[in-house]
């Protein structure tokens, strides 16, 4: 197993323990379903690369924090990932889920790419139909010749155009299947709070983690 796919499948099981670029999302995507994940692909390697450079956690994660916002469905992404206990969530835990779940994400990404040795991120050619949705298959090729790792996004159209509603490992793992089991015991009809209290550790942990860098 290589490096690359050890940290993306610790990226993925990391739930409890996964840049302001001046660019237009649309601007590096060959079609309108490409362009959130050819946005949030830029944001990656500008990471990696702020992570090389010495720049801190904190100052990595302000800057692809509105890449993430941007690129991903959250809230279609959060409550699949809770399952259909969501509903029975009170309203003041939904709102302050929603904001740690996307700090959690935010972290966990700049926690993983946090180097760069040359790596580069490709959007393969055509896109994979299911149902309404999209698959847009990518590679993320490490800088040493080594395997490239499959990094698949389902996207979907929505009122904000194309996002991303899931990632598939090696085109078979799914993020949000993996978050949904693991919340799963973290609430409870009507109560979230064990899972918020998780997410909230789990930001601090990664933060701490970081080192400064």
């Amino acid at each position: 197993m290589t490096p690359y796919i050890s940290a993306m499948k610790a990226f993925f099981r990391n739930t409890i323990f996964v840049l302001a670029l001046g660019v237009p999302l649309g601007a590096l995507a060959d079609t309108p379903e490409d362009a959130p994940v050819s946005a949030l692909n830029a944001g990656l390697i500008a990471t990696m690369k702020a992570g090389s450079a010495g720049k801190d956690f904190q100052t990595r994660y302000n800057a692809l924090a509105p890449v993430v916002e941007q690129s991903f469905n959250m809230p279609v992404v959060e409550q699949n990932s809770v399952g259909f206990l969501w509903s029975t969530i009170p309203a003041s835990q939904q709102s302050e889920l929603d904001s740690v779940f996307e700090q959690f994400t935010v972290a966990s990404y700049v926690s993983q790419f946090n180097g760069y040795s040359g790596q580069q991120l490709v959007i393969l050619p055509g896109e994979k139909t299911l149902g309404n949705k999209k698959i847009v298959e990518t590679q993320l090729v490490p800088g040493d010749g080594s395997q490239p790792v499959e990094l698949d996004y389902v996207v979907a159209n929505g009122p904000s155009g194309w996002q991303i509603t899931d990632v598939l490992l090696n085109g078979t793992i799914s993020q949000v299947a993996i978050h949904s089991s693991d919340f799963s015991s973290l609430v409870t009809s009507g109560d979230a709070s064990q899972l918020i209290s998780a997410l909230k550790a789990k930001v601090a942990a990664l933060s701490s983690n970081a080192g400064g860098q």
